[in-house]
């Protein structure tokens, strides 16, 4: 069974969403993951989370968000919002300079606040890096040095090969979505060949990014099971052995998934 590590439920209609776990339960998806992007929704988040047995949810602000949220909750603040049975992870936060929705200092602060909500909560962060590399690195790597480790995920990676070893040097884990069964993205699939295999996870990001051989469609959590076999096969694995894994690996992180 597999694990989709990052979708965005709430995203659906409500009267769809029950058809939408049935459908990945029925492609032998074992849970999923529905992520915060924004402080108002956590509470959406938890609704989903107590409602179905196979979600769990996590709480932050995505970086299109931050600007929306004047003043930036402290860490302690975005921690407190994590003290919920089915929360598992903090986040998503993290930098994007491809579409730059909100001011790079304001993402900046808010990605920081979200480490130390990460570290006080005992929970792995989800980030989201586009466009942003050395910025990236450069704050875990200082956040790290004045703080100490923490647990955190790469989701939806599509990023260099510096940013994945460096980040796995420092701990990281690393997620793959759709965007690895995509014929141009010969150079993700090389950098899914050759990371750890203890440090792997799979996810859609739906309803965003479905993979081959569904491109054009809405994306749904069943359809990690596309991503996960193209990742077995660039592993050279089976697929069963690529699903063991993966799921080992997501129940080693999010350690409150159970």
């Amino acid at each position: 069974m597999l694990i989709d590590s990052h979708c965005h439920l709430d995203y659906y209609a409500e009267a769809e969403i029950e058809d939408v776990i049935a459908r990945a339960r029925e492609a032998g998806v074992a849970g999923m993951v529905t992520i915060g992007t924004r402080i108002p929704q956590a509470a959406k988040v938890k609704a989903l989370a107590e409602r179905f047995p196979c979600v769990w949810g996590t709480v932050g602000i995505h970086p299109h968000n931050a600007a929306e949220h004047e003043p930036l909750p402290t860490p302690e603040e975005i921690a407190a919002l994590a003290d919920h049975p089915r929360i598992v992870g903090i986040g998503e936060s993290g930098l994007d300079y491809f579409y730059d929705k909100s001011p790079r200092p304001v993402q900046q602060e808010s990605f920081r606040r979200h480490i130390r909500a990460a570290r006080l909560a005992g929970l792995p962060l989800a980030i989201h890096a586009r466009d942003a590399d050395a910025d990236i690195l450069r704050i875990l790597r200082e956040e790290r040095e004045e703080g100490g480790a923490f647990d955190f995920l790469l989701h939806c990676f599509s990023s260099t090969r510096r940013l994945a070893e460096e980040a796995v040097a420092m701990g990281a884990y690393v997620s793959f979505s759709g965007i690895l069964t995509f014929p141009k993205s010969e150079e993700i699939r090389a950098i899914a060949r050759d990371l750890p295999a203890e440090r792997l996870l799979v996810e859609t990001d739906a309803p965003y990014l479905a993979p081959v051989p569904l491109r054009g469609k809405r994306c749904e959590p069943a359809h990690v099971v596309h991503t996960a076999r193209v990742l077995a096969t660039v592993r050279g694995m089976e697929s069963a052995a690529l699903a063991e894994l993966t799921t080992r690996n997501f129940r080693r992180l999010f350690r409150k998934a159970v």
